[in-house]
C-alpha cells in the first residue's frame, strides 16, 4: 500500500512539473485565440456619412428653383446632424438614428410627418436600423402613432428579443418604453392629402370588383420616397437606418422593403452598410441590401461595382425603379439610382461634401 502511495505521489509531482513548464505556451495560445475573436481596434479619425431622401421625382428642370433649394437645404441640415456626431467620435448607430429622426420630422420627405397615405387615407409607417458591429437589428412596420419610427426600431433592437414588431404590437411596445406617441392625423400634410385624393379619384372599381391597387409606380414623375442613412464611425463600425411611408394608395397591411433586414436595410463591419429606396416589392424579392454585401464578400468586387450591378443592371432588367446608398468599411461610398432623381448627399472626415437631386 505504501509503495502504491509513493507511485501516485511521484506521478502527481511529475504532472505538476509538466504543467508549470508548459503553462506559458498554453496561456499564449489561449490569449491568441481571444485576440483573434475580437474585432480589430481602429485608431483613425476617418468617418463617412451618406443619406438619401428617396428615389424618383420630376425630370430635371421641372421643379421650381425654390423647391430644389428647399430640398437641398434640408439634405444639408441632415448631414450636419450626423456629421456633428461622427466628427466628435460618436457612434455610427447614433448618427444614422439622429439623421433619420431629423428627416422623419421634416414634411418634405416620405417618412414620419409628410408620409404618403394608404388606401384608407392613413399614414402607415415602416422603419429599420442595423448595427454592423454586432449584427443586431430592429424594425417596426405598419405603425400609425409612433412619432419617430426609427427610434422605435432601435428600441426593438436594444430592449426586446425580437427583430420586427408590427402594428398595434409595435405601438404598445413603444408606449411601454416611453417613446413619444402622436395622433395619426399628425403625419398627414396638405400635399400628401392632395396626392391621396388624386389617387383615389382614379380608382373606379366595378360593383363586384375590388379596387385596383398600385403594383408599381405609374411613372417617375412623383417622388415615391424613403429616407435613409449609412455611416462609418471613427471606431470602424458601420450602421444603416431606413424609414418610409411606403406608396400612395398601398393596400392596408402592405409592408415594403425598408423594415426588412437584408432587403432595404443592412449593415456588417465585414463589408458595408446599405439603405435602399424604390419599389419595395422588387427590393424584397432581390434581397437588394444583402445582395450588395454578399457580392463584395463572396465575389470580392468593390462597393461601387456591386451597387451598379444591382441597381443599373439587375433591377433595370426587371423594370424596377429605385436606388440605394452604401458605405464600406474603408469609407468608400456609392449612390446609384435608375430613376429621374434621387435626393441624396454625403460628407466625410476629409472635407468632401455634396447634396444633389439629379
Amino acid at each position: 500500500m505504501k509503495h502504491q502511495f509513493t507511485q501516485v505521489k511521484n506521478l502527481t509531482a511529475i504532472l505538476v512539473f509538466l504543467v508549470l513548464c508548459l503553462w506559458p505556451e498554453f496561456s499564449l495560445f489561449a490569449q491568441a485565440e481571444v485576440i483573434a475573436m475580437q474585432p480589430a481596434k481602429v485608431n483613425s479619425e476617418k468617418w463617412t456619412l451618406v443619406i438619401h431622401g428617396g428615389a424618383g421625382g420630376p425630370v430635371k428642370g421641372t421643379m421650381t428653383a425654390e423647391a430644389e433649394k428647399e430640398y437641398l437645404n434640408k439634405l444639408d441640415e441632415a448631414l450636419q446632424v450626423g456629421s456633428g456626431i461622427l466628427s466628435k467620435g460618436g457612434g455610427s448607430l447614433d448618427a444614422v438614428e439622429a439623421v433619420v429622426r431629423f428627416m422623419e420630422d421634416c414634411p418634405l420627405f416620405n417618412a414620419g410627418v409628410g408620409a404618403v397615405l394608404d388606401e384608407e387615407g392613413r399614414a402607415a409607417l415602416d422603419a429599420a436600423i442595423m448595427d454592423g458591429k454586432t449584427g443586431m437589428a430592429g424594425a417596426v412596420a405598419g405603425v400609425t402613432c409612433i412619432k419617430n419610427p426609427i427610434t422605435a426600431a432601435r428600441c426593438v433592437m436594444e430592449r426586446s428579443n425580437h427583430v420586427l414588431l408590427i402594428g398595434t404590437g409595435a405601438e404598445k411596445f413603444a408606449k411601454a418604453n416611453g417613446l413619444e406617441l402622436v395622433e395619426p392625423a399628425y403625419f398627414i400634410t396638405p400635399v400628401r392629402l392632395k396626392s391621396w385624393e388624386k389617387w383615389k379619384s382614379t380608382i373606379r372599381p366595378a360593383p363586384d370588383k375590388a379596387p385596383e391597387l398600385p403594383t408599381k409606380p405609374d411613372s417617375d414623375n412623383d417622388k415615391h420616397g424613403t429616407v435613409g442613412a449609412v455611416a462609418l464611425d471613427q471606431q470602424g463600425n458601420l450602421a444603416a437606418a431606413t424609414s418610409t411611408g411606403g406608396m400612395t394608395g398601398k393596400m392596408v397591411g402592405r409592408v415594403g422593403d425598408s423594415p426588412i433586414i437584408g432587403a432595404g436595410t443592412y449593415a456588417s463591419n465585414q463589408t458595408c452598410a446599405v439603405s435602399a429606396t424604390g419599389h419595395g416589392e422588387y427590393f424584397i424579392r432581390n434581397v437588394v441590401a444583402y445582395d450588395l454585401a454578399a457580392m463584395m464578400k463572396y465575389r470580392g468586387i468593390s462597393l461601387e461595382e456591386a451597387g451598379k450591378a444591382i441597381i443599373m443592371d439587375k433591377l433595370v432588367t426587371q423594370q424596377a425603379n429605385g436606388g440605394l446608398i452604401a458605405v464600406d468599411r474603408d469609407g468608400n461610398l456609392c449612390m446609384p439610382f435608375n430613376t429621374n432623381a434621387m435626393f441624396r448627399g454625403y460628407v466625410t472626415s476629409n472635407g468632401q461634401h455634396e447634396v444633389a437631386i439629379y
